[in-house]
């Protein structure tokens, strides 16, 4: 029956925390009272706890890893900053191609617009050109048109004074 009542007590440990840190306040005095038990808790103790030499080649890992850290960043800096060059070119090739585009258009375009303008030009010589005949005829009927009024109109005056 002694068995099951340290059984009982060990899994009463287990399960509540609070039982098992009053255990240990009673125990930690008694512990600390025998040498061979300080030993073995001092121990258990100082493979947990980080020596000097640890603390300082964590240092240096860590520092170690800043460096490479800064290295890797002003290497990343340095692609970021061939590539906004590279693209900065690409960039300004395609405008200037572009534009170079678009002045061949405009000449495209002028040339066409002189085209016309010149056909228009011509059109409208021919038909300044007609203007000027059509008045000669004008002109020329109006001094028939006079002549033949006169002709009718003042010839029999004439013809009458006279005797």
């Amino acid at each position: 029956m002694a068995v099951s009542i340290a059984k009982e007590l060990l899994e009463e440990f287990r399960r509540d925390e609070e039982i098992r840190r009053e255990l240990a306040e009673e125990l930690i005095p008694e512990v600390l009272k025998h040498k061979e038990l300080r030993r073995l808790a001092l121990t258990a103790i100082s493979r947990e706890v980080a020596t000097k030499d640890d603390v300082e080649r964590l240092r240096e890992e860590i520092e170690k890893l800043g460096e490479d850290t800064k290295e890797d960043i002003e290497e990343l800096r340095k692609a970021v900053k061939e590539d906004i060059e590279e693209l900065r070119k690409d960039l300004k090739s395609y405008v200037d191609a572009r534009i170079g585009d678009l002045n061949m258009r405009m000449n495209d375009l002028n040339a066409s617009l002189n085209a016309r303008m010149n056909d228009l030009n011509a059109r409208i010589n021919d038909l300044n050109a007609r203007v000027g005949d059509v008045y000669l005829v004008v002109k020329a009927s109006l001094v028939a048109i006079v002549v033949t009024l006169v002709a009718t109109v003042v010839l029999p005056l004439i013809l009458r004074f006279l005797p």
